[in-house]
């Protein structure tokens, strides 16, 4: 029997745990009223939210009133909104071919922030090439964990490895969302987990980092953070749901 390569992860202190509370606390939010009559209008929040705090983590800081009313015309941040847009119609493209999807989400982030040859194309260099193969049969059926621990793996090594030229981390971003909608945790886009980050961002900075080094302590802060990330973000879509309802 093949040994699951990202099972040892589950053995990290507290890990097990956090990943359990964290997919309970969503669950319990997909309860929520607001999804059963106003499912389309929370979605579409969460999808504006999302890329909102994924600009802003690419620094590319914007009132999200502005980003609504359409007066922000910012590269990065129409970008992030395009990535945000177009991860449902990539959700059943991921798992089969998910360096293409990625190179699709570099096209959609970068468009008029990096040349036309290098939209959609990772750099040069044989080390980027071979991890993301790692990752493509990782995502392709490689691993059976949880998808939020596959996303928060997806997530650390594309912020760590920066295949693409410009906002890569938007790319990053895009793909661990990619992960739990074609996993089927969150198939409706409903979970704005890139809130999470940006609201604990020194902490997701420092996270990154210590995923880079590898070490199964750095490997732990990184999948705490992803944890506690997930957990802001599902307070978010209670209260986005909750605004909804006040609303209507």
């Amino acid at each position: 029997m093949t040994t699951d390569p990202l099972a040892p992860l589950l053995a990290l202190a507290d890990i097990t745990a956090a990943v359990e509370q964290a997919r309970a606390r969503f669950d319990q939010a997909l309860g929520h009223r607001a999804l059963r009559r106003h499912g389309g209008q929370v979605a579409a929040e969460v999808s504006l939210r999302s890329a909102v705090a994924s600009a802003a983590l690419e620094g590319a800081g914007h009132e999200r009133e502005a980003v609504r009313a359409g007066t922000v015309t910012d590269p990065v941040l129409q970008g992030a909104l395009r990535v945000a847009g177009a991860l449902p119609g990539l959700s059943e493209l991921w798992p089969k071919a998910p360096r293409q999807a990625l190179a699709k989400l570099h096209v959609l982030a970068a468009r008029d922030l990096v040349s036309e040859a290098e939209l959609g194309r990772p750099v040069a260099d044989p080390v980027v090439a071979t991890r993301l193969d790692g990752l493509a049969g990782l995502v392709a059926g490689g691993t059976k964990v949880s998808p939020l621990v596959l996303a928060a793996v997806v997530h650390g090594e594309l912020l760590n490895l920066r295949p693409f030229a410009g906002p890569s981390g938007v790319v990053a971003r895009g793909a661990a969302r990619l992960v739990l909608l074609a996993r089927g945790l969150d198939p409706r886009g409903l979970l704005p987990v890139d809130v999470g980050h940006r609201e604990r961002e020194p902490e997701y900075v420092g996270a990154a980092g210590a995923f880079a080094t590898g070490t199964p302590d750095g490997l732990r802060s990184w999948l705490r953070h992803y944890m506690a990330a997930v957990e802001v973000g599902t307070d978010q879509l209670t209260a986005i749901g909750d605004e909804i309802l006040a609303a209507a």
